[in-house]
Parts: C-alpha cells; sequence; structure tokens
C-alpha cells in the first residue's frame, strides 16, 4: 500500500512539474532568456525567446529580444557566410515585426537603432541614416543614436567623394584613350594615304615606262617595215587605154 502511494505521489509530482513547466508564460520564458542572455549564453537565451513567441506571437519584447539573441551569434558561424547572411535577413525580418506591433517610444527607438547598426555594419550608409532618423523621431536624447548618424552622414560624402574621384579619373581615362585611339586612325590614315599616293606614284612611273617602251617597239617596227619597202620592187600599174 505504501509502495503504491509513493508511485503516485512520484506520479502527480512529474505531472505538476510537466504543467508547471507548460503554464509558463510568455514573460516568464522571456526573464530566463534574460538570465542566459546577461550570461552571455546566447544559444539558450534565444531558445527561450522562442518558447515566449510560441506562447505569444505578438509580443514585441520577446521578437526584439530574440532578434539581439541571433546577433550576438552571428560571428559563431564558423565563417559561413551564408549562414551569416540567413541569420541577419531573420533577425531584420523579427526587428520589424517588433517595430510594428510596439507601441512604446523608446523601445521603438531601440528598435530602429539597431536595425541601423546592422545597415552601418554592412556600409550601406544611406539606408542606416534613414533608421537613426527614425530612432531619433522616439527618442531624440539618444546621443549615441545622433552620433552613429552623423559618422554615417560623414561616411557616405566620403564615399561618394571617393567614387566622384575614381569616376572622373576613369573618365579622363577613357577620354585619353579614346584621343590616343583617334590619333592612332588618324596616323593610320595618313599612312595609308601616303602608301596610296605612293602606289599611285609608283603605277604612273610603271604605266610611263610601259607606253615608252610600246611607243619604242612601235617606232622600231615601222622603221623595219620602211626598211624592208625600199628593198623590194616597185609593183607596175597598169592604165587604161582611150
Amino acid at each position: 500500500m505504501m509502495k503504491g502511494y509513493r508511485i503516485l505521489i512520484f506520479m502527480l509530482l512529474s505531472l505538476m512539474t510537466v504543467l508547471s513547466a507548460y503554464a509558463q508564460t510568455d514573460r516568464e520564458h522571456i526573464r530566463q532568456g534574460n538570465r542566459y542572455f546577461h550570461s552571455a549564453d546566447y544559444a539558450k537565451a534565444e531558445v527561450e525567446y522562442s518558447k515566449a513567441l510560441e506562447k505569444n506571437p505578438r509580443n514585441a519584447q520577446a521578437m526584439y529580444n530574440l532578434a539581439n539573441a541571433m546577433i550576438m551569434q552571428k560571428d559563431n558561424a564558423n565563417g559561413d557566410e551564408a549562414k551569416n547572411q540567413k541569420r541577419v535577413s531573420k533577425v531584420l525580418q523579427l526587428y520589424h515585426q517588433a517595430d510594428s506591433v510596439e507601441t512604446n517610444h523608446n523601445r521603438k527607438a531601440l528598435i530602429n537603432h539597431n536595425i541601423g547598426v546592422l545597415f552601418q555594419s554592412n556600409k550601406d550608409y544611406a539606408t542606416a541614416i534613414n533608421y537613426y532618423k527614425e530612432s531619433l523621431r522616439n527618442n531624440p536624447k539618444d546621443n549615441e543614436t545622433r552620433y552613429n548618424l552623423a559618422l554615417c552622414q560623414k561616411l557616405l560624402r566620403n564615399s561618394g567623394g571617393n567614387n566622384k574621384n575614381k569616376k572622373n579619373k576613369n573618365d579622363k581615362k577613357d577620354k585619353d584613350n579614346k584621343e590616343n585611339k583617334q590619333n592612332k586612325q588618324n596616323k593610320d590614315k595618313k599612312q595609308d594615304q601616303k602608301n596610296d599616293q605612293q602606289d599611285k606614284n609608283q603605277m604612273s612611273k610603271d604605266n610611263a615606262k610601259q607606253l615608252l617602251n610600246a611607243a619604242i617597239q612601235q617606232e622600231k617596227a615601222t622603221q623595219n617595215k620602211m626598211k624592208k619597202a625600199q628593198t623590194q620592187p616597185r609593183s607596175r600599174r597598169f592604165e587604161k587605154n582611150w
């Protein structure tokens, strides 16, 4: 009887433990996730925040914290760039979802600040500037966001200047190449014209020589005919009677 009673108590305790775990609210999972996050155990924190979202899919805090836990593991992909990019895409999706349901201005400021940091780290300064501005609209007193905004604006100007200088150099190089090509074409054209003129001159000389030789040959032939005619007897022509 006692043995059966102990088994029953054990089963009840086990059931209560399961029910207690199942009965954990989204906030409790968030608190547990926060403990893991602050101890730098981001993988376990990610699990807890995911559980919180399963409990409440519209919990903006769970979305935001889950995104943070995921981004902290971005560099732990052993150099797998595709895996990192996939993780960043998921993080951005979570941030945007959190921003769409969050109503607290300070939290919306944090969300947009973090999105700005992601784009800034990817050297997309123009997009980062937009998110930093949105962050400051929700919390104008955030000096860190204001600093990042000013930095991105400076980097964007420098980047644009470098691109402009590079473009000018490329344009000058293209212009020089075109001029060199045109000069070469003009030089080749002049050379072709010179060669054509030389060919024409050569042809004129050759033609003149041929004509002279033909005239000489004709003159010799005429002289030979005359000499031959002088050595032949003259034919007699009969006249008619009257």
